[in-house]
């Protein structure tokens, strides 16, 4: 199976931030945000999952919190289930943050479960995925297991009753209402309640609408009374076309027209593009040859899929030819048939999304890229670089302004914005007023009109409690230049001593 991809918030994950800063991910809760996950640094400070945001940041102001990507979570572990595929054919997802595999018959091929469990424990370590490992006959015997037990443990059918005993009532995945009345009643752990009648159970909890919840059927569940099958779900579908030559050619490029059209004909049908392709050529000898492709934009047009693919063609050995060819869309996207033109001619975003893989083709896949627009008012965080074959430009309405159905005004920003302040000598008539000359890069500017200013308050969720607010000015100098200036601070705000001038763009 092919390694995951990242999930998106990992990679809009800030490149400059300090890992002795304390991080954390928030998610909306009944009382404002609370803690979803966090790095170690925000643990050492005190940080809890599930604590509120507002209380751990008046223990630790530093603490920087960004919104945690639940959905993007969720589509990252369904890839991740697919991606465990190697380990048995059966697998789903459990819950928010688990897996669960069916590994009944496949364990012998990996040399035992022991061993089954140190190969996953390594791969996802080399993924980067911290994991705690459990194999159980049950389902519900695995999940209790994984979480309140060992980090790698192997539990046999003989040894299944006993384990179950000492676990606390928690691994039952009951919900918090059924473990607050077992514990009103005594019952601590499962051990305790095996030791109840089972008609007592029933009776208790049985008959308050939550029947696929009660203690006596998640632990029947768990002993294997009850069947609890792993729902796996099909693998999505896959467009992959081969073509098999009954003699050895030198030169397989005559085939790849035909390859890439019967490829794109099945994508038609499904109603999907291609993001990502991949060449496969296999030589006689047994050596395979990969050449891999990226898409601005969904596409099957067999003829720009061939221009990408022939420039891996140069300096190709092949040895003593090539007898199989294959190429597949390793990555598809849904794409509509439509004409948007009369003409049948392509449109100009479909021509430079035809530009754009062309060069990326040649320069690589950073040697093209656009600014990225980002959920922030703070200029130098409102966009960043990212490659032009990436995804995050297409979710994002322009601007920077990315959901909550909320429409800012227009702002004019400079058409060339410094990638760092920098630091300016102003004249300005009263503290807080205009500026009226400034210096920079050792040259004075007579300023003759202005504009502004414009507040921007800090982000107080991301940066330190003591960041100060920005004040921007428009000015025009005397040789008719316009520059874009701020004032960091106001006097006597308690942040820092006498506010600093910044010179931080230029307009056109």
């Amino acid at each position: 199976m092919p390694r995951p991809t990242p999930a998106p918030w990992e990679e809009a994950a800030a490149p400059e931030h300090d890992p002795a800063t304390p991080l954390v991910l928030a998610a909306e809760g009944r009382h404002g945000p609370v803690i979803h996950a966090l790095s170690e640094a925000a643990r050492a400070a005190g940080a809890t999952v599930g604590a509120r945001v507002v209380d751990v940041r008046s223990l630790c102001p530093d603490l920087v919190a960004l919104p945690a990507d639940l959905a993007g979570d969720a589509v990252a572990l369904g890839r991740l289930a697919l991606w465990s595929r190697r380990w048995c054919p059966w697998s789903a997802t459990d819950g928010a943050d688990g897996l669960v595999l069916d590994t009944t018959g496949a364990a012998h091929l990996w040399g035992g479960e022991a061993a089954m469990l140190a190969d996953m424990a390594a791969r996802l370590g080399d993924l980067g995925q911290e994991a705690r490992l459990a194999v159980a006959p049950t389902h519900g015997a695995a999940w209790a297991i994984a979480r309140h037990g060992g980090a790698e443990e192997v539990c046999g059918p003989e040894a299944l009753r006993v384990r179950l005993a000492m676990l606390p009532m928690a691994a039952l995945r009951l919900d918090g209402a059924t473990l607050l009345t077992l514990r009103r009643l005594g019952l601590k752990r499962v051990g305790d309640l095996m030791q109840v009648p089972r008609a007592s159970l029933d009776r208790r909890f049985g008959r308050d609408g939550k029947a696929l919840t009660t203690p006596l059927r998640r632990l029947d569940q768990a002993l294997g009374m009850l069947p609890e099958p792993v729902v796996s779900p099909a693998p999505p579908q896959r467009f992959r076309a081969v073509q098999r030559l009954a003699e050895p050619v030198m030169d397989p490029q005559p085939w790849l027209p035909g390859l890439l059209a019967t490829l794109c004909r099945d994508l038609a049908r499904a109603g999907q593009g291609v993001r990502a392709i991949r060449l496969d050529l296999y030589r006689v000898d047994g050596h395979a040859n990969v050449f891999e492709a990226l898409t601005a934009r969904a596409s099957r047009d067999p003829d720009h899929l061939r221009r990408l693919l022939e420039k891996r063609f140069e300096g190709l050995d092949a040895g003593y030819g090539f007898d199989t060819l294959a190429v597949e869309a390793v990555r598809v996207e849904e794409q509509a048939a439509a004409q948007t033109r009369l003409d049948g001619e392509a449109d100009g975003a479909v021509a430079v999304a035809t530009l754009i893989d062309r060069l990326s083709s040649r320069l690589g896949p950073r040697g093209v890229q656009r600014p990225d627009p980002c959920e922030s008012h703070m200029p130098e965080r409102a966009e960043v670089w990212t490659s032009a074959l990436g995804l995050r430009a297409d979710r994002l309405a322009p601007g920077g302004l990315g959901g909550g159905g909320l429409v800012a005004p227009p702002r004019e920003r400079p058409l060339r914005l410094l990638q760092a302040p920098e630091r300016i000598e102003v004249l300005y008539a009263v503290p807080e007023g205009p500026p009226i000359r400034f210096r920079w890069r050792r040259r004075p500017y007579l300023i003759r009109r202005h504009q502004g200013p414009e507040r921007l308050s800090p982000e107080w969720w991301r940066v330190p409690a003591h960041a100060r607010l920005r004040d921007y000015y428009k000015v025009e100098v005397a040789d008719g230049g316009r520059y874009w200036l701020y004032r960091e601070g106001v006097a006597g705000d308690g942040r820092g001593a006498i506010p600093d001038w910044f010179l931080h763009g230029l307009f056109a």
